[in-house]
């Protein structure tokens, strides 16, 4: 087992960057949808697809876009081993 130096340890790691970034992600998304709710619900009233009206379809897009920024991350920051057992 080799030790890390300190530096090293002080340092954010790749998942955690990547984290940061898609929640940053995904924070700009949020705040877009409670921007329409409060500047212009007149747009989230209309009904674009059928029956269903645009508040309804972007609150289930939140939920999508949360489950595939998910799928994302474990994708990225999956660890591909060598068959040596090096990690890449």
């Amino acid at each position: 087992m080799t030790e890390t130096s300190e530096p090293e340890r002080s340092r954010p790691g790749r998942a955690t960057r990547i984290g940061f970034g898609l929640f940053w992600i995904y924070v700009i998304l949020y705040f877009g949808f409670i921007a329409l709710v409060l500047f212009r619900p007149d747009v989230l009233s209309s009904r674009p697809f059928g029956g269903v009206n645009l508040a309804i379809a972007s609150g289930l897009g939140l939920i999508a876009a949360a489950l595939l920024l998910s799928v994302v991350y474990m994708v990225a920051c999956r660890v591909v081993e060598s068959p040596g057992g090096e990690r890449h």
